[in-house]
């Protein structure tokens, strides 16, 4: 690792992770694989490879550590996605050149990883680290004037179980573009919503928020899971949102200020 960050100074060590797990072919075709049909478990990965489980699983741990996989349980399974978010940070450093939007990037290299879901698997799966405690991640996301910083929206709720929440537009009006219900609500480690539109005639019922706020060493691991979408589209939307609400969040806890530009606004072309 010395002489890596030697050829590499100022790297960040979560981005040699990133290069260092890259660098195997055996993890690159996992990430193929995933690529192809996101969310399968480790059984799954371990049919595509003539190699013992025991490796496979060593090469998915690297992956993880990477953050370049998150995995989500349901029941005795657990479920392995794409994790695009250190591929948007690896081009927000050296890519950025080329004027690629980072929330657009994101949001397509979801779209394209999760075409193949299961109906019993979670739609969209999105992981982010943050310098902070799991008590200022809940905060920022359930305090209504931390939210309007953040988001561009007041998340208003007094986040009891069965309560209403509302998304409140911060130019004086108040008012709800999105409405839901409080599911669960465990501070400061779990949080699960219902969302949809007012008014809003969805046939399968509104989508479903879930929130794990865990501690990760000293920093923070924040897991949203956004479920029952209407349709690819609304969940094409969901990739690009989340990614630029995240990066915000993270921008705000680590700095005490959010990024300079609403991540979810397109730049002007110069």
């Amino acid at each position: 690792m010395q002489a890596f960050a030697c050829i590499m100074p100022g790297v960040p060590a979560e981005l040699e992770k990133v290069f260092k797990a890259l660098a195997d072919p055996t993890r690159r075709y996992l990430l193929d694989t995933l690529h192809e049909r996101n969310g399968q478990t480790l059984g799954e990965l371990c049919e595509q490879l003539d190699m013992a489980r025991q490796s496979v699983t060593q090469h998915v741990a690297v992956l993880e550590a990477a953050n370049l996989i998150s995995t989500v349980r349901r029941g005795r399974e657990k479920f392995h996605y794409l994790n695009p978010v250190p591929l948007g940070e690896i081009q927000d450093r050296w890519i950025h050149k080329f004027e690629r939007p980072r929330v657009q990037a994101l949001s397509e290299l979801k779209r394209r990883a999760e075409e193949a879901r299961m109906s019993d698997k979670p739609d969209f799966v999105y992981v982010i680290y943050i310098d902070s405690t799991p008590e200022e991640v809940w905060n920022a996301l359930t305090d209504p004037d931390l939210t309007a910083r953040f988001w561009g929206h007041s998340n208003v709720s007094d986040w009891a179980v069965g309560s209403q929440w509302e998304h409140q537009r911060t130019d004086g009006t108040r008012t709800a573009d999105v409405v839901g219900t409080v599911v669960e609500s465990s501070p400061p480690t779990r949080l699960v919503l219902t969302a949809a539109m007012p008014g809003q005639d969805r046939p399968n019922g509104p989508s479903r928020i879930t929130f794990e706020i865990r501690p990760h060493g000293e920093i923070v691991r924040l897991t949203v899971t956004e479920e029952n979408f209407a349709d690819d589209s609304e969940r094409d939307e969901a990739a690009g949102g989340w990614a630029a609400v995240l990066s915000n969040l993270k921008s705000l806890l680590e700095t005490g200020s959010p990024l300079p530009q609403e991540p979810w606004l397109e730049p002007e072309q110069r």
